[in-house]
């Protein structure tokens, strides 16, 4: 196969010292590897005189992103829904949502995703606001962290919910001071009643399509590479059908299966053996890597397990206590499966940390294995010492910059209402301690952009309302360390460090070429900059 020689470029190698130097002027692609990176004499020597070259005007290369936790049937869903993100008050959502009844009349039901609870009255949605301007068909609109869902009283009787319907495990069901369904369906009451409803009325084909506009609007990102972190059979099943129409994925895609708290341990353990079954038969397009539990929920809506009450005295259970969770931890890193912990709450991230702690005191160390690399997702605010711990435990931080965009942060901040607002997402602490801190977007509970997410990851800044403050701007990172999280340290959180991440010889032929230099223009360049080349395994997968 022939080589490439790109060259007259900035490139960012995102190697750490005695990995490589962290700049270099060219390199060159040999297949889907590179061959070589560096000055560019040598590298037109390497590259020979019959290589095609690729002159990009001194532009800006970087390692292609790895979104190491986001949900890529989800996105591609809520990609084709009402967009409710940038909607500020109730009249623009019902404005919203009457338009699109209005554009799409024989549609049998309504679907919008993002709304913030700060954009609603006292914060407290109810489906009279919905009924409001549309009652004719059920709506459901998923909150912006995916974590409990909104509906009107037709979604409601279509799904069956009455006065008399109980909580399910680790959910709840709002209800309105008479005790009636009051709209709003928490936690697993989302997922048991909403989620497995709209999977249910939807086809193939809606998924399929589904997939590939996320595909495709994660490779126009510079996304070369991801880590689906809610796996089930209908997406293993529509992934499948990608790989069959295109001979492939256009990206190494990794996926953790989700593993739901039933109260069983025979099934929550037979869950873990299923996850197991299909990471035995990994395909070169999908590695099946471990699993995933969602052990709290979320600030926003007072769900995350916390040390302490939030500001209106209530607190919330977990969704896997410590003695459901400990058994399933220990039997995926017995099977030398990596485990993915959802919890964002600090009372969550330490029962997540004694239940790893316990799957190694169980299980002993095993030489010669690759290393554990377990993680705990989110962390938006986590007990002094946490990181200390993870470090110990060789724990990777798996976090969001974008989570903490200042634009949506005052609901967060006023359910808390206390000194911990100031300590949220707080990155440095991870990497002062030495733990591994991977940075990612979780889409769709944010924007999967991944330039606006470095932007907030330097600026603690807002990329959707750049006028406001930032938020504990003592937490913001150097640009050359916030992708390295993004790259580097994202592959070695699904073990793939020696395989991508950063721009070296011998590792894949995985990056993006930018048409602003945010590290010469500064950092509000990286919202105005865009990604015009995308080369996933030495190949042009997107080109502006």
């Amino acid at each position: 196969m022939s080589r490439t020689l790109v060259t007259n470029a900035r490139i960012f190698t995102a190697n750490r010292p005695g990995d490589g130097a962290e700049w270099a002027d060219a390199l060159v692609v040999d297949g889907e590897t590179l061959a070589f990176v560096g000055d560019a004499a040598t590298a037109a020597a390497t590259a020979g005189p019959g290589a095609e070259v690729l002159d990009l005007g001194g532009r800006l290369v970087v390692p292609g992103f790895l979104d190491v936790h986001t949900h890529l049937h989800m996105l591609g869903d809520a990609l084709g829904r009402v967009q409710l993100r940038d909607a500020r008050d109730l009249g623009e959502i019902q404005a919203r949502l009457r338009a699109a009844r209005d554009a799409a009349p024989e549609a049998p039901h309504l679907l919008g995703v993002s709304w913030l609870f700060d954009s609603v009255p006292g914060g407290s949605p109810t489906r009279q606001m919905i009924d409001e301007v549309v009652a004719d068909v059920p709506v459901y609109l998923d909150a912006n962290d995916l974590h409990s869902t909104w509906v009107n009283s037709a979604a409601l009787a279509e799904l069956g919910i009455t006065r008399d319907t109980p909580d399910p495990l680790g959910g709840r069901i709002g209800r309105d001071a008479d005790g009636e369904p009051d709209g709003m369906l928490y936690e697993t009451a989302s997922q048991h009643y909403v989620w497995t409803h709209l999977a249910e009325v939807a086809t193939d084909a809606d998924r399929d399509d589904a997939v590939e506009r996320a595909l495709d609007a994660y490779l126009a990102t510079g996304v070369t590479g991801a880590a689906d972190m809610a796996f089930g059979e209908l997406e293993l099943e529509s992934f499948e059908r990608v790989v069959a129409r295109r001979g492939g994925l256009p990206f190494h895609l990794v996926a953790y299966w989700l593993v739901g708290n039933t109260g069983d341990e025979a099934e929550n353990l037979a869950q873990v053996a299923r996850a197991v079954e299909l990471a035995e038969g990994g395909t070169p397009w999908l590695r099946i890597a471990g699993i995933k539990l969602i052990t709290d929920g979320v600030i926003d809506a007072c769900t995350a397990a916390m040390h302490a009450p939030y500001a209106d005295g209530t607190n919330a259970d977990p969704i896997w206590p410590y003695e459901q969770m400990a058994p399933v931890v220990a039997a995926a890193d017995a099977a030398g499966l990596q485990v993915a912990l959802h919890a964002i709450g600090d009372a969550a991230s330490s029962s997540a940390l004694d239940a790893i702690e316990h799957a190694i005191e169980v299980n002993g160390e095993r030489p010669g294995d690759r290393p554990r690399r377990h993680r705990v997702e989110h962390l938006e605010y986590a007990a002094p010492g946490t990181a200390e711990r993870m470090a110990r435990l060789g724990v990777t931080a798996s976090m969001q910059p974008v989570h903490c965009d200042p634009s949506i942060m005052d609901n967060w901040m006023a359910r808390l209402g206390d000194a911990r607002v100031d300590r949220g997402f707080a990155w440095p602490e991870y990497r002062d301690a030495g733990a591994l801190l991977a940075f990612s977007t979780d889409a769709p509970t944010a924007p999967h952009l991944s330039l606006p997410n470095l932007y907030i990851a330097t600026t603690r800044k807002s990329a959707l309302d750049p006028s406001l403050p930032a938020y504990a701007p003592q937490y913001a990172l150097p640009l050359a360390e916030a992708l390295g999280h993004a790259t580097r340290d994202a592959a070695a959180s699904i073990r793939e460090e020696d395989v991508r991440g950063r721009l070296a010889e011998g590792l894949a032929a995985d990056f993006a070429v930018l048409d602003l230099d945010p590290f010469e223009a500064g950092a509000p360049a990286l919202l105005d900059a865009r990604v015009i080349r995308t080369v996933v395994a030495g190949r042009t997968a997107y080109e502006a």
